[in-house]
Parts: structure tokens; C-alpha cells; sequence
């Protein structure tokens, strides 16, 4: 959520910054909103006002020699009337700025002054690229065929698709071990070399938590929501658990940063990506992935999201598997990001780099939403902190960029040096027979 102070005493220049994302802020709406739950506040604060007044009113009464019954009286009688007066403008006043809070809800984060203008992904602008991609000298086959031709299992989505219709896969034999060690090497790497606390978040979320991360209101379409006693969400990623562990509270500046790994399934919907990545599991309703958070002063936010996004290219490195960074244009850019980064693994059966990890610095908008706060030393008081994620990585393009660029020629798959500790000291997944 946008700073209301700062949207207060200039509204147009955080239109135009707006603009560079393709949202148009509606000021005068704005200004309406914030009008009526000013004179409503204002109104309720005169009424109070006068009710202090009335109650001082019995002494005046009875010097001026009325009795004292008939004074309390009727400074009764007229409390009562303020008091219902206060009744229907403390509603007002919720009402208004419910009305003000509903419509900053669906206002998107300010992106940063370096972040690149543009429409949509294909004018994201390219940072660094690592790596060779591969390109053997035989006929690639992209993960799918790959996996169909390995020995003692892989890939099934005729199966899945029985058990819950499309977007679903079932992994078994080698290629489940293969995800399997994908996981463990992910947290291994950045528990320990890079210092995040590995944390077992819940998998079902109240609303509140998606408002505070931004996926509500605005994107109820991409969850899934379970019916039951409570209101409750499938998480669509870490992010939302790990961040909101900060909701409602106060850090101490000692306590920050606050770093945070975790591995979850993730669940979407994927509302209106009908006819996209509908073969293999690059688009799934269900999906894994290691996420990094971090909860950092505010100053350090920007230095981070470079640390952050060195964390997830790390793995990618380490794996072996070629890759380019991009940044987002305003156009593409998440609606609660500030600035995010992609990271894209080369994929040789589509000949091109494909999204792996986001890595993204909020600034203080998810903070603001979900009351995430520090204590500023130099002033004593609370502040929003910042907060950053990023995936560290999706664990199924993880399995889709190692099927694809370590097949051989015979149908086998080398598996990378990295795994070979978490596969038990297997280098190879065999072709079938």
C-alpha cells in the first residue's frame, strides 16, 4: 500500500510515476475519498468537542439557578442526542475509510526511477547472461520425451489428469528422486552458505495474509480457496506465510535482517492462461519451490534485492545450467514489486530462456498492508520496514532445465555434480530399454 501522507500532498506525481506501469490513478476519486473521510473524522472530533462541553454544563445551570435535578436532566437530554450523533458519524467515519482503504488496496506499487519503461515482457531489458547454452549436435527432445524415455519411470500427466485434470503432473522412479534432491540441494545452499534460517510455514492462509503480500483483492481469480469452518487460501507461493510471520509486529533494529528459506507447493489457478505452456510442466496448478524472503531496514532494501538475486543465481550457476538476468519494465512489473529482477534458464527444446526465479524489493508496500514495522533507533518509533523475495528456485523448471540440457544422445540423462551427493552418488539416469 502507497505511503497516504506522502499520496495526500501530491497525488499527481504518484499518477505519473503510475503511469510507466500502464495505471492510471484516478486522483479526483482519490480526493473524494480522502475528503469524506476527513469530514467525517473532523465531524466526530467537534462532537466529541461539544460533548465535553455539555457535561460541564450542569454547574453553569444550576449557579444560573436551576435545580439540580432539572440541570442534570437536561444535560442528560442533550448528551444523549450528541451521543446518538456520534454513533451514526463514527459509522460514517468507519464507512469512509473503509471506502479510502478499499480503493488503495487496488492501487499498485510506485516501480523505482531505474526501472526500464515498457509494455510488456518483451521489452524487459536484459542485465547479464552466464553460461553456454547447449546446443548439441543431435536432435534435441524437450523434458517430456526426455522423461518418457528413461528407464523405470517419469513423467505421467495422462495419470494425473485422471486424478485431478489438466495442469497436473505425476512423477515417479528417478525423476521423482531427481526433484526430490532438487529440494534438498536448494535449502542446503542457502542455509548454509548464505545464511537464511530454513522455516515449515502452514499451506493455508486467512485472506488477511494475501491481502498483506498484495494477491488480494485484486487477484482472488488466480487462488484457490477452500470451502470449510474457516476462510481459507492455498498458498500460491512462500512468500505470503514467510512475510506475513512479520504482520502485526515491531522489530528491533538488532533484529533485522530477518532471512527466511522455505520449500512449499505452491497452487494457482492460472486464470487466463488458456492455451499457454499447455504441454509439460511449465505452467502447473501445482507446482514446488524454495523461496527466499528477507525483512531489512529500509536503507538496505536496494543493496539486498542484488544480494537476494546473486542468492538464486547461485543454484542456477552451481547446477551449471546456462542463464540470463532480466529486469522487468514498468509493464510487466508485479503489482506490489518496486523493482524485480528475472532470472531465465536457457531451455534448448524451445531455443530460448524461460522465467525461473523473480526476485523482487517491495520497499514498504506489503509492509504498510500487513502492519510489518521496525523501530527506527535514531527516532525511537515504528516504522515499515522493506520487505524482498525471491525463488530460489521453482523446482519443477529446475527438473525441466536439467532433463533438457543434460540429455544425451541416448536417451540417458547425466546428472548434474551438485546432485550426485543427493542421489545417492548417481551420475546417470538410464534410457529404457
Amino acid at each position: 500500500m502507497l505511503d497516504i501522507r506522502e499520496l495526500r500532498q501530491d497525488p499527481e506525481s504518484f499518477a505519473q510515476r503510475l503511469t510507466t506501469r500502464g495505471y492510471e490513478l484516478d486522483v479526483e476519486r482519490f480526493r473524494e475519498l480522502d475528503g469524506e473521510r476527513k469530514q467525517a473524522d473532523t465531524r466526530s472530533q467537534e462532537l466529541q468537542a461539544e460533548r465535553k462541553r455539555a457535561s460541564k454544563e450542569v454547574g453553569e445551570l444550576i449557579k444560573q439557578g436551576v435545580e439540580v435535578d432539572d440541570a442534570k436532566a437536561r444535560v442528560a437530554e442533550a448528551l444523549k442526542e450528541i451521543d446518538e450523533q456520534m454513533d451514526q458519524q463514527v459509522k460514517r467515519s468507519q464507512q469512509a475509510n473503509e471506502r479510502l482503504r478499499a480503493f488503495l488496496l487496488d492501487v499498485p506499487n510506485v516501480p523505482d526511477a531505474d526501472v526500464p519503461p515498457g509494455e510488456d515482457d518483451e521489452e524487459n531489458v536484459e542485465v547479464r547472461r552466464r553460461g553456454e547454452p547447449f546446443q548439441p549436435d543431435f536432435e534435441v527432445r524437450d523434458h517430456v520425451d526426455v522423461a518418457a524415455g528413461l528407464a523405470d519411470g517419469g513423467l505421467d500427466f495422462e495419470r494425473a489428469a485422471k486424478l485431478s485434470g489438466s495442469r497436473f503432473a505425476v512423477m515417479t522412479g528417478p525423476v521423482a528422486r531427481l526433484h526430490r534432491a532438487l529440494i534438498d540441494f536448494m535449502l542446503d545452499i542457502q542455509v548454509t552458505e548464505h545464511g537464511y534460517r530454513e522455516t515449515y510455514v502452514p499451506y493455508l492462509v486467512a485472506p488477511e495474509a494475501l491481502e498483506g503480500t498484495g494477491q488480494l483483492p485484486k487477484f482472488e481469480e488466480d487462488l484457490f480457496k477452500v470451502e470449510g469452518e474457516r476462510e481459507l487460501y492455498l498458498i500460491p507461493t512462500a512468500e505470503v506465510p514467510l512475510t506475513n510471520l512479520a504482520a502485526d509486529e515491531i522489530l528491533e533494529a538488532e533484529q533485522l535482517p530477518q532471512r527466511y528459506v522455505a520449500h512449499t507447493p505452491c497452487f494457482r489457478s492460472e486464470a487466463g492462461s488458456h492455451g499457454k505452456d499447455t504441454r509439460g510442466m511449465i505452467r502447473q496448478h501445482q507446482f514446488e519451490k524454495v523461496e527466499l524472503v528477507q525483512l531489512v531496514r529500509p536503507e538496505h532494501s536496494a543493496r539486498v534485492l542484488e544480494e537476494l538475486t546473486g542468492h538464486a543465481e547461485a543454484i542456477l550457476e552451481k547446477l551449471g545450467l546456462a542463464y540470463r538476468v532480466v529486469t522487468l519494465c514498468g509493464g510487466d512489473l508485479g503489482f506490489s514489486a518496486h523493482k524485480t529482477y528475472d532470472l531465465e534458464v536457457w531451455l534448448p527444446s524451445q531455443q530460448r530462456y524461460r522465467e525461473i526465479s523473480s526476485c523482487s524489493n517491495f520497499g514498504a508496500f506489503q509492509a504498510r498492508r500487513m502492519q510489518a514495522r521496525w523501530r527506527n533507533p535514531d527516532t525511537g518509533k515504528p516504522e515499515p520496514l522493506h520487505t524482498l523475495n525471491g525463488s530460489g528456485l521453482a523446482v519443477g523448471r529446475a527438473l525441466v532445465a536439467i532433463l533438457e540440457n543434460y540429455q544425451n544422445v541416448d536417451g540417458s540423462v547425466t546428472v548434474p555434480e551438485a546432485l550426485r551427493p543427493y542421489m545417492r552418488g548417481r551420475e546417470r539416469l538410464e534410457a529404457g530399454g
